[in-house]
């Protein structure tokens, strides 16, 4: 899920220089104005938290599924 929000521009209006990539925290930065050698950058805190949150999602909506698909027996 965390790769996949990286095609996911999260840009916030009226920044200029840079296109932010990633949600909920933007971890995949390209530089605009003045990339040199290499305009791609990655926040590794912020790409980590972004596992982290989508873990927590996707292990909460399976546990749901889980729960729903089995009835609970008295």
């Amino acid at each position: 899920m965390t790769l996949l929000t990286g095609l996911v521009p999260s840009t916030p209006p009226g920044l200029v220089g840079a296109i932010h990539h990633g949600y909920p925290l933007p971890w995949l930065f390209r530089l605009v104005i003045a990339p040199q050698y290499n305009p791609w950058r990655i926040d590794l805190l912020n790409f980590f938290a972004d596992i982290i949150v989508w873990a927590v999602i996707v292990g909460i909506v399976v546990f749901l599924a889980a729960r729903l698909r089995k009835p609970a027996r008295a």
